[in-house]
């Protein structure tokens, strides 16, 4: 049985995360990703046998880089306020590299719910939840229910990202411009919760 080149396997990975994330190309395909590689089909079937495996991989590993990068964030000892800050940074500077991940991981999630539900919950949530509702009890943000809080503000981030070709299109935007606008955000999203 031949060695696995692990080099080749992650070029393999990394490119089609490239192409999924950076570029959008959802429905590209195993010699798409391959040519963009540099490798045969042939290897890259060697390593996932189906585009499905080698999404399933891709889709793992950035669901546990985002959820490992997002719970250092919400258990780390912080102030409220400047976790919040470093949460939006995060999570928008990843966008402005990777701006259709989003898109990539609700349409994966959305056409298989079942097989990625560990992938999903964040281990510290509880304990963020809790911790939002002791800045409510402190009148430092707007009372409602702490989900309600989260769902807020990964709207105020998420949403942009999901709309950007048709907000490019309609505002008449580079990737540039956009990328820029986004990163505004980052300070406005902020001034919106901490009034």
């Amino acid at each position: 049985m031949p060695i696995r080149d692990t080099g080749a396997e992650q070029l393999i990975k990394d490119t089609a995360k490239h192409i999924f994330f950076a570029e959008g190309r959802l429905h590209a395909n195993t010699q798409d990703i391959a040519d963009a590689a540099g490798v045969s089909r042939t290897l890259l079937n060697y390593y996932f046998r189906t585009k499905d495996v080698l999404i399933e991989q891709v889709f793992k590993e950035a669901m546990l880089a985002l959820t490992t990068r997002l719970d250092a964030v919400m258990a780390s000892e912080l102030p409220f306020k400047k976790k919040i800050e470093n949460f939006i940074d995060l999570f928008l500077t990843e966008a402005n590299t990777y701006p259709y991940q989003e898109t990539f991981l609700i349409t994966e999630i959305n056409s298989n719910a079942c097989k990625y539900t560990d992938e999903i919950k964040p281990h510290h949530i509880s304990m963020f939840l809790e911790q939002i509702g002791s800045e409510m009890e402190a009148g430092n943000i707007a009372a409602m229910n702490p989900v309600h809080f989260v769902l807020n503000l990964f709207s105020l981030m998420s949403y942009p990202l999901i709309m950007s070709p048709i907000y490019r299109k309609a505002f008449n935007l580079s990737n540039e411009s956009y990328a820029c606008l986004i990163n505004e955000r980052k300070k406005m999203i902020c001034e919106m919760i901490f009034q």
